[in-house]
C-alpha cells in the first residue's frame, strides 16, 4: 500500500499540470494509493503514524528537501519506529525548487520518480538531527564568529567568514571529499571551506556548534545556535535511482 504526501505549496495552480502527469503515471503503472495532504492536517506526525499502523508500507513525500524533512521526521518519532523500521520505504516526488535530498537519491524529475519507485532499489541510510531536526543531505552554517567542537577533544575557532558543512547524503557533484562521504557508516562528514586552499575534511557524530548565525538543514530549516548535530540511532529504508550520488 502506498501513501502519497503532498505539502501544501502543491495547492498553488502551476503545479496541477505537473500533479496530474505524475498521478496519470501512478495510475498507468498500477502505483495508486491513499493521497494525503499537508495544508488540510494539523498533526502530521500522528496522521502518518497511523497509516502506518493500518498497513502502509510505501510512504511517498511529494514536495521538496522541507516535505522530505517532515515526512521522515513524523516516521522516525513514532515509539515503534524499530519494530516496523525494515517493512516501511520512503521515496520522494519532486516538483518544484530546492530538491537536492532527491537529486541525491537519484531522483532527478518528476518523470523519473514514477518508474523509480516502480523498479523499487531499496538503500538503508543514515539520518542526521540538529537540536529537535532531522537532515538528510546536510546542516551547513556560514559564519565568522562562531565555535565548532567536535567529539569533545577538538574546537575549531571561526574568526573570519567560513563555511561549514556537515555532510550525511552528499549533494555536491564538486565538492572536494565527495568519494568519501557514505551514508551507511554512522558518521557525519565535517567540511571546512572558505580559507583558500586550506579545506579540512573530519568525521564525528558529536558535533557542537555555537556563536553568531544560525544551521540550515537541507536548505530548507534553520535551527539556531548553540545546536548540537549527530546521528540518530535508526536508520531509514529509501527508495532510490541508478544516478544516486553514492553506492
Amino acid at each position: 500500500m502506498n501513501a502519497y504526501i503532498y505539502d501544501d505549496y502543491l495547492n498553488k495552480g502551476r503545479y496541477r499540470r505537473a500533479l496530474n502527469r505524475i498521478e496519470i503515471r501512478l495510475t498507468d503503472l498500477g502505483l495508486n494509493g491513499k493521497i494525503i495532504r499537508l495544508g488540510s492536517i494539523k498533526n502530521v506526525r500522528d496522521v502518518i503514524q497511523a497509516e502506518i499502523k493500518n498497513g502502509i508500507k510505501n510512504i511517498i513525500a511529494v514536495g521538496n528537501n522541507e516535505t522530505a524533512n517532515k515526512v521522515i521526521g513524523a516516521m522516525i518519532t513514532n515509539k515503534a519506529y524499530g519494530f516496523f523500521q525494515k517493512d516501511v520505504l520512503f521515496s520522494i516526488i519532486p516538483i518544484g525548487d530546492n530538491n537536492s535530498i532527491a537529486t541525491s537519491l537519484g531522483i532527478k524529475k518528476e518523470e523519473d520518480a514514477c518508474n523509480i519507485l516502480l523498479a523499487r532499489r531499496i538503500k538503508q541510510i543514515d539520518i542526521g538531527v540538529a537540536g529537535n531536526n532531522i537532515f538528510l543531505n546536510k546542516a551547513e552554517i556560514t559564519s565568522s564568529n562562531a565555535k565548532v567542537s567536535i567529539d569533545e577533544d577538538y574546537t575549531l575557532e571561526l574568526t573570519k567568514k567560513t563555511t561549514v558543512k556537515i555532510v550525511n547524503l552528499n549533494d555536491d557533484l564538486g565538492l572536494f571529499c565527495k568519494d568519501r562521504i557514505d551514508p551507511y557508516d554512522n558518521h557525519l562528514n565535517l567540511v571546512i571551506s572558505g580559507r583558500g586552499e586550506d579545506n579540512t575534511f573530519l568525521t564525528s557524530n558529536n558535533i557542537k556548534i555555537s556563536g553568531e548565525g544560525e544551521l540550515i538543514l537541507d536548505g530548507s530549516v534553520a535551527v539556531p545556535l548553540p545546536a548540537e548535530v549527530g546521528i540518530i540511532p535508526q536508520k531509514i529504508n529509501v527508495i532510490v535511482g541508478k544516478e544516486r550520488g553514492f553506492i
